[in-house]
Parts: C-alpha cells; structure tokens; sequence
C-alpha cells in the first residue's frame, strides 16, 4: 500500500481554511503577535531616530566645548587663592582661531559670599544660601542662555570690576526679584551688586540657572581668588577645532608655564553615540521581548484549543491515512500563517509609529531596511515556535479514542 502524502498546495490551502474558519478567532490571536512585532520596530526604529537627534545635539555642543583647569603648578603660585589665569585670559584664548567665546570662572567660598539678600537687612531667601559664581563676561557667552529679562554683563564690566549680577531663574524667585524696571539689588554679604539680567536657560553649564553670577574682577577685589576648588575656563569653539583648541590653550594662556594648565577636550562622539544607541537599544528591546512572547503565549493557547475542538477532525483525517507528521504540518503552519499576518501588520504600524513621533517631535525619522525586512520574519518565527507543542499534541491523538469523542 502506497503511504500516503500532503502536497505543500494541499498543506496551504488547509492551514488557510483552519485560519479562515474563525476569522474573529484568528484576529485576536494575531493581536499579540502584531503587537510584539509592532513594538520591536517602533522601539527599533524610535531608537535610531533619537540616537541621531543625540547625534546632532552632541556634535553643535558638546564637540565645540574645552574646559581648561588651573592646576597652578608646583610653585608657590599653586597655592590656595592663587589664580594662573592672566587677566587678559579671555581674549588670549578667543584670539585663537577657531574659538567663539571664552571665560574663567570659580565658586565663591560660602563663608566670604554669605548671606545673600534682597535687601541690606532682613531675612535671606529661602533654604541655603544660592552659590556665587564669579565670572568673566566670556563665560555667560559660551554658555549661550536664554535671558527672561534684561541683559548679561560685557566686558566693561569686567574691566572696571563693576559690582553687577546675573541671577539664575530659580534663584531670582527665592530672593523676589520680579522685574528688571525698578533696577534692583542683591547683597552678598553687606556688599550691593545690581541685577541686570535673569537668566531662564543655559545651552552649557546648567548650574549658572541656580546661582548669581559676578564679574570675575569684582570678586577678585572683594574676596580674593578661589578658595577650595581653583578656577577653569570654559571655551566655546566653532565645530572641528575644539581638539587644537585644546592643545594650543596653555600656551596661549601663559607660554612660560603651560604646565599650570591642563586642558579637557570634547569626548570622541563615536564611542559616545556608540554608548547612547547600545543603552537604549537594551532597555527597549527588553518591553518589544516581553510583548513578543505574550504573543506567543496566545498564539500558543489558541492553537491549543483548536486542537482540543477539532479532535473529531483530527481522528477523521488520521483514519483516511494522514500520518501524525501531515497533522503537525497543518498545525505549525497554521500558526506560522497567524505570525506572519500579525509580523505584516505589526511592520506596518511600527513602522507608521515611528514617522508620527518623528513628525510630532520635527525630527528626520530613521528606519533601518534590516528592521522592515526582519519584523515578518521574527513574527514567522514567533508563530513556528507558539504552535510548536499544539501541534505535537495534535500529532498524538489516536484516531480511535478521536471517533469516539
């Protein structure tokens, strides 16, 4: 007798039959699927848009951005309250080509540049006392802030040590300060500094938003140089020369003694955006594996219950010479058919996710051909693997114990 055989047509056309049979069914099993397979292109394709937004974040700022630290040296001139920086350090660095704008800065001592007020008398604000930064003009600059009022000091200021203040938004709150109109004062210590600007936001060096910013000569005159940590200089270059910026500094700053400084150039942005793109690849691709094997769990219990109701079919087709491997067949089929439905469709919205969000945000949406290509095949795979046991389960039932059911 000639075994019998299940042509792939046969196959096919059964396995759709099975699908079609319980359309409602078939949908809501394919959800989890579509799902899974929508959310890991989504998270893919959101991942490589955000990572070359960081991208170019990083390149217009943090690539054009050198610090450069006073070390002060081994001699007497590294001693607590010495300042390497020349008073002309600003303009010795934005000489260089390629720079923008350039300041020395340092914290205050809480002890010298305590209380700070609103008024020569009275309580001062709220909580700690706000820091105070003294810096040159250059600083505010490179910083590049938003101003909700008023203006920054310039280098007039600067030269005539002239006692002027920027305050940080928040810090303008706890002191009252509301408006610029009645020209009004802060007092560090017993010492009045006029408020001529507030500042609502910084591209660089976010700290500025909670402290009040002094001319660096005036603070010099007042208390002396930096006590604890010294003084650095923030530079702001145009793109492609923060690194020789960084190794021309000491010697423009004092080319006798460059060892007193030490410069700190940008990171490499590869490794930097090679590190962003690697964190959220990983914490994403975590939510679009849970989603996945929730789809699979309920394209596996499905099948499973279709087996248990077409035990009856089953036992038919095993007694006119089916063979448990044809059985099988049907069955993963089946579920490798409601896979890739659901990685089709699932493509699709993921892929339709990603261009919304870019739109919304105003951002160049980034999808790589790989994730579209690989998303019906994960969804394939999905299916293949959740009707695994449903399909061995169909393949052991016996077509007796089946026709008396």
């Amino acid at each position: 007798m000639e075994p019998s055989r299940l042509h792939w047509r046969d196959l096919l056309a059964e396995s759709f039959a099975g699908v079609l049979q319980r359309p409602a069914r078939s949908v809501l099993t394919a959800v989890g699927t579509v799902l899974g397979v929508g959310t890991f292109v989504a998270v893919l394709g959101l991942t490589a848009t955000t990572s070359a937004q960081v991208d170019t974040r990083f390149t217009t700022l943090t690539a054009t951005e050198v610090t450069v630290e006073d070390t002060g040296g081994d001699g007497p001139e590294g001693a607590k309250g010495a300042l390497s920086f020349p008073v002309d350090a600003d303009r010795r660095i934005e000489r260089l080509n390629g720079v923008e704008a350039a300041g020395v800065y340092w914290s205050v001592s809480a002890k010298q540049a305590a209380p700070v007020r609103s008024a020569p008398i009275g309580a001062a604000a709220a909580g700690d006392d706000p820091p105070v930064v003294a810096a040159s003009s250059g600083v505010l600059r490179a910083a590049r802030p938003t101003l909700e009022q008023g203006r920054i000091y310039d280098r007039w200021h600067d030269g005539g040590g002239q006692r002027v203040a920027v305050l940080g938004s928040s810090v303008a709150e706890r002191l009252g300060v509301t408006t610029l109109e009645t020209g009004p004062a802060v007092f560090i210590g017993q010492v009045p500094f006029t408020v001529v600007g507030i500042v609502e936001d910084t591209e660089r060096m976010p700290e500025l938003l909670t402290a009040v910013i002094v001319p660096r000569t005036a603070a010099q005159e007042l208390w002396g140089g930096p006590q604890g940590e010294r003084a650095r200089m923030l530079v702001s270059t145009r793109l492609g020369a923060a690194v020789q910026i960084a190794d021309e500094a000491p010697l423009a700053l004092r080319a006798e003694s460059p060892d007193h400084f030490r410069s700190v150039p940008p990171p490499d942005p590869k490794k930097l955006r090679s590190k962003v793109t690697s964190d959220l690849n990983q914490l994403f691709l975590v939510l679009a594996a849970v989603c996945l094997v929730i789809g699979a769990v309920g394209i596996a219990n499905t099948t499973l219950v279709a087996v248990l109701e077409r035990t009856s079919e089953i036992g038919l087709r095993r007694s006119l010479g089916a063979r448990g491997r044809h059985v099988t067949g049907q069955f993963l089929t089946e579920s490798a058919v409601l896979g890739t439905l659901g990685g089709l469709v699932g493509t699709s919205i993921g892929t339709l996710t990603v261009v919304i969000v870019a739109v919304v945000r105003e951002w160049t949406p980034v999808v790589h051909p790989l994730t579209v290509a690989a998303a019906p095949v994960v969804g394939l795979l999905t299916g293949v693997l959740a009707g695994l046991y449903p399909a061995w389960r169909a393949a052991r039932i016996q077509p007796v114990e089946a026709l008396r059911r």
